[in-house]
Parts: C-alpha cells; sequence; structure tokens
C-alpha cells in the first residue's frame, strides 16, 4: 500500500519551525509544544505562514494530534521527544526512548544510517521501509517518510510520519518462539555477541543469556550455530 502523503513535508516542517516565545517545562508526558521547548527552546506559533507567505492560523499541534497517519519526532540525539495518539496505537509509548530501542534489529544499521544524513544535513527527507517493536514486542512493519526539523539554517530534530501493520512473517516462520527470541535469533543471524545483543536490545548479558536458553531449548539445539541453522529452513519455507 503506497504511503499515504499527507501534505508538503516542507510545509509542515515550516509550521513546526515557527516560533514565538519561550516556554517551560511539564511533569506530564511531552506535548508538541514542550518538546520544541526541549529541542529548541521556543514554542510553536498558532499561526503559521506557508511558502507562499500567506497566514494560517490554526492549532499545529491539534492537528497533528488528530491526523490518523502515525507522527513522531525526534531529537538530534535520537530520542523520541513526541509521538501522535496514532503513533503510540501501533507501538505504545515509546517517548523517552532512543529510537533504534523501537527498530527491529535487522534494521537499525539502516536506520541508524538514515538518521545521520538527516541530522548532518545531507538528505532533506528520506523515504524507507522497516520493522518496529512495539512495548509488547509486536513487529511491525512500516513505511516512513521523514525530514530534517529545523530552527534557521540549524537540524535540531527529525519529524517523520509512518503507516504500519502487524508484521506476521517472523511469527509465522517461529510460530513457538516469542518476540524477544525472535529478535535474538535475527542478531545471531547477523553475528553478534552476547555484549552485541545487550547493547542492541538495551538489556543486561544476563537477560540476553536467558532469553538465547529459552531460545536453545525452543529450537532443540545447544549452540548458537546450531540455532542459525536451525531456523534457516523455517525462513525459507
Amino acid at each position: 500500500m503506497p504511503f499515504p502523503r499527507l501534505a508538503r513535508y516542507d510545509t509542515i516542517v515550516s509550521f513546526l519551525g515557527m516560533v514565538t516565545a519561550r516556554g517551560g517545562g511539564s511533569r506530564r508526558p511531552a506535548s508538541l509544544y514542550e518538546t520544541s521547548t526541549m529541542m529548541l527552546g521556543v514554542r510553536i506559533s498558532h499561526t503559521s505562514v506557508m511558502a507562499t507567505g500567506m497566514a494560517v492560523g490554526g492549532d499545529v499541534e491539534q492537528a497533528l494530534g488528530r491526523v490518523g497517519v502515525p507522527s513522531y519526532v525526534l531529537d538530534t540525539a535520537g530520542v523520541i521527544r513526541w509521538i501522535n495518539p496514532a503513533a503510540e496505537r501501533l507501538v505504545g509509548d515509546v517517548r523517552g526512548r532512543q529510537f533504534t530501542s523501537v527498530v527491529a534489529p535487522e534494521d537499525s544499521h539502516r536506520a541508524r544510517e538514515l538518521f545521520s544524513r538527516k541530522v548532518l544535513g545531507t538528505s532533506p527527507a528520506t523515504d524507507a521501509t522497516g520493522v518496529l517493536v512495539s512495548t509488547t514486542g509486536t513487529r511491525v512493519a512500516v513505511e516512513i517518510s521523514a525530514v530534517p526539523l529545523m530552527s534557521g539554517e540549524r537540524v535540531v530534530g527529525v519529524f517523520g510520519l509512518f503507516e504500519g501493520h502487524p508484521d506476521d512473517t517472523s511469527a509465522a516462520a517461529h510460530p513457538h518462539l516469542t518476540p524477544r527470541q525472535v529478535e535474538v535469533l535475527h542478531l545471531l543471524e547477523q553475528g553478534h555477541s552476547t555484549k552485541q545483543i545487550a547493547a542492541e536490545l538495551h538489556l543486561s548479558s544476563e537477560t540476553v543469556k536467558n532469553h538465547l536458553r529459552g531460545l536453545f531449548k525452543a529450537l532443540g539445539v545447544h549452540t548458537r550455530l546450531e540455532a542459525v541453522a536451525a531456523a534457516r529452513p523455517a525462513s525459507a519455507s
């Protein structure tokens, strides 16, 4: 299904970049206003000016909150600062987490590369497909379009839209494995060590070892090589 382009992304970003006054913080989950305060030290204007110079009155935060396409904002460190309700319904409340913790292990390298290109200003926009992992462990296949979030000439974050649906590929290939065991298996297939898997999944090494033991038992094997070999026929079928 083609990714729905709801509006010109440069127009959306110009909305997000319009500034009026400084504001304070809050203990509740960050709204898009508060996200802008944290990232830019400013707030979003309710009256934005499009590229044509025509003033458009309205509440941009409210519009993004109500739009049916999942949306998000990352800061330049890759921390998820804001998501709209549509995104939260797909992946859970992931605010405050590194975006790589939401990306499936097999897609993390590519995701970092695309993020770096936007933060460094070498790509005005990126479009990609991939798999995200929700807070419940559900894998979600997505199409993502993202652009740098600008303050003048400076990149201060990344704004993106995505559309997704549950990814049943791994579950179908390995119905007896848990979502976390599938993630660990994907990383084993890439040759990751226990320490590397722990870093990738933001787990302790001991927790990874527990997952490995469960994985080996589920596959009826005793070593990493045997686990990878046992998984290949299922993946190919």
